[in-house]
């Protein structure tokens, strides 16, 4: 049975680009701020609103740094996986995210921050599921099933073709 290569084709562009707006960036900026500046981080994160981070004392450079580490290696992988453009390894890298991602979500979800609203820590919680829905989504408009998952018809058909 012949393997398929796989081409930047594979994945639509508007998943690619997605990715590396809703994921990637996202990712990337708040994981290099925690490694860069993880007191600076601590303290400020998200930029606006209410600071997330601090809201759940003490701070610890290593904890922020180490954490703000993982952040920005699942954007970087997510958006090198998305300019390359090849299915499997864009599913691969956000996968990987949301290895990540639904513990977060569910930490939040589960312990409100203290020195946040009921609205606040709501927000939080919506914004940080909102990433893990933006993966899913991605990962849905991504995968495309191999011909042996298609059946014998497909692989026929393909043959067909080919000849």
């Amino acid at each position: 049975m012949e393997s398929r290569a796989l081409s930047t084709q594979d994945v639509p562009r508007w998943v690619r680009v997605g990715a590396i707006l809703a994921i990637a960036i996202p990712q990337i900026v708040t994981g290099a701020w925690a490694v860069v500046a993880p007191k600076h981080w601590f303290d400020n994160f998200p930029g606006i609103g209410p600071t997330l981070v601090a809201a759940e004392p003490p701070y610890n450079a290593h904890l922020a740094s180490d954490a703000g580490a993982g952040f920005l290696a699942a954007g970087i992988a997510v958006a090198v996986a998305a300019i390359l453009g090849r299915q499997m390894l864009l599913v691969f890298a956000l996968a990987i995210y949301a290895v990540g991602a639904v513990p977060h979500v569910l930490y939040h979800a589960i312990n409100p921050a203290p020195a946040l609203s009921n609205a606040e820590n709501t927000v939080s919680v919506m914004m940080l599921a909102t990433g893990l829905a933006a993966a899913v989504v991605f990962v849905a408009r991504t995968w495309k099933r191999s011909p042996r998952e298609r059946g014998l018809a497909s692989e026929e058909t393909a043959t067909t073709r080919r000849t």
